[in-house]
């Protein structure tokens, strides 16, 4: 690659809207282009998936998804967390809450035959 060609791939393009002001390389630009097109195909690829839609192939991934997350939960409760305590982030639940958790927790190990593994 001679020196003027990477010299202009170095260069930027400059943008200016209202006040925000963009200026990518070339190759960012280039770059930019090519995802936007990725992402236009891939939405259009997505609109063709929702207008054949049909129930019969989401059943089973309805399936798999609950029982993943009822096994998810299960792991959670005999740690002594729920997903809701955990994306709310509480150290210390509320006093109703912690008793619910308790309760599903021995009744999940004793039906489980688990040792109980207390935080």
């Amino acid at each position: 690659m001679s020196m003027d060609a990477a010299r202009a791939i170095g260069q930027k393009l400059n943008f200016d809207i209202g006040k925000i002001s963009f200026s990518p390389s070339y190759i960012q630009a280039g770059a930019i282009v090519v995802l936007l097109f990725l992402l236009i195909l891939s939405l259009a690829q997505l609109r063709k998936h929702f207008v054949n839609w049909s129930l019969k192939g989401a059943l089973f991934g309805v399936f798999f998804g609950f029982l993943f997350a009822l096994i998810l939960e299960g792991f959670l409760i005999i740690g002594g967390k729920t997903v809701l305590t955990e994306i709310l982030g509480w150290r210390n639940a509320p006093k109703p809450l912690t008793n619910v958790i308790d309760a599903g927790r021995d009744k999940l190990v004793e039906v489980l035959g688990v040792t109980d593994c207390r935080p």
